[in-house]
C-alpha cells in the first residue's frame, strides 16, 4: 500500500463526488447529506484554495483517490497569514494513515511555501478520533461554539481549533 499526495487535478472530481455521497463524510461537515455535483465542484473551484488529494495505491490495483486536504485563504489583506483547513477521506480508507499523511503535507505547504502562520478549522465535538489527530499534529482547542450545528436531530458543538507555525515569534 502506497499513499501518494499531490495537488488536485480537473479529473478528479468523480472521486471528491465519491467520497462526499456518503453519510458517514458530510455528517462531520457542515454541509447535508446528498450533496449534487455542481455543489462538491464548486467547493475546489476557488480562487483561494489550495488543494491537495491522496491517492491510495497497491502494486498490482491503479491509485484510487481517496481522499482531500483543502486550505483556503482570505482575500483580506490583513488576514492572508491565515487560512481554514478543511478535509475529507473516503469511509474505506478511515483508519489507513490517509488523513494524518495529507495534514501532514498540507501542513508543509502552509509552513514553507505559501507563507502561512495560522491554520484553523471547525470540528464536530463529539469526534474524538478527528480531534486527537488534530492535536497530534499540533492544533489546539481554542472555544466551543455550542449548540451551533444541527446533526441528527439535535443541535451540537462544534470545537475551534487553531495551529500557529512552529517557531513563530510575533
Amino acid at each position: 500500500m502506497d499513499i501518494k499526495i499531490r495537488h488536485l487535478e480537473k479529473g478528479d472530481a468523480p472521486a471528491l463526488r465519491d467520497i462526499y455521497r456518503y453519510v458517514s463524510v458530510t455528517e462531520n461537515t457542515s454541509q447535508l447529506p446528498y450533496l449534487n455535483s455542481e455543489t462538491i465542484d464548486g467547493f475546489f473551484e476557488r480562487q483561494n484554495c489550495y488543494n491537495l488529494v491522496a491517492e491510495l495505491g497497491f502494486d498490482d490495483v491503479a491509485a484510487k483517490v481517496l481522499g482531500h486536504v483543502s486550505i483556503m485563504t482570505s482575500h483580506k489583506m490583513r488576514m492572508k497569514h491565515s487560512g481554514v483547513l478543511m478535509i475529507a477521506v473516503h469511509p474505506d480508507a478511515h483508519g489507513k494513515g490517509i488523513g494524518k499523511t495529507m495534514l501532514a503535507e498540507m501542513l508543509n505547504q502552509a509552513d514553507n511555501w505559501l507563507n502561512l502562520v495560522r491554520i484553523e478549522l471547525e470540528v464536530h465535538a463529539d469526534n474524538a478520533i478527528a480531534i486527537s489527530l488534530y492535536q497530534k499534529l499540533g492544533f489546539e482547542i481554542e472555544g466551543e461554539k455550542r449548540f451551533s450545528i444541527f446533526k441528527e436531530g439535535k443541535l451540537s458543538s462544534l470545537l475551534l481549533m487553531a495551529r500557529i507555525k512552529p517557531g513563530f515569534k510575533p
